[in-house]
């Protein structure tokens, strides 16, 4: 994979599913030597490795019945 602005592009658009390891190997692979090479890409995956640390996890959090409600309420709105 070269170090254009559109490969670069296409690499952002994938990093959350190869940080999740979601994607074949081979294009894991792909993605690795671009970022050998790449410093934007590489500070990049960076902040958003960084980010995933920082938020973790999270445990659901159930709604009370009157949020969730109003929130309904409100998409039903915007949808017209």
């Amino acid at each position: 994979m070269s170090h254009t602005g559109a490969d670069c592009r296409e690499i952002f658009a994938r990093l959350s599913e190869y940080l999740d390891r979601e994607l074949d190997p081979g294009l894991c692979g792909q993605i690795d030597e671009h970022m050998s090479g790449c410093a934007p890409c590489e500070a990049f995956l960076a902040s958003l490795r960084a980010t995933v640390d920082l938020l973790g996890d999270p445990e659901p959090v159930e709604l009370p019945d009157d949020v969730r409600h109003e929130i309904l309420e409100r998409l039903g709105r915007l949808r017209g």
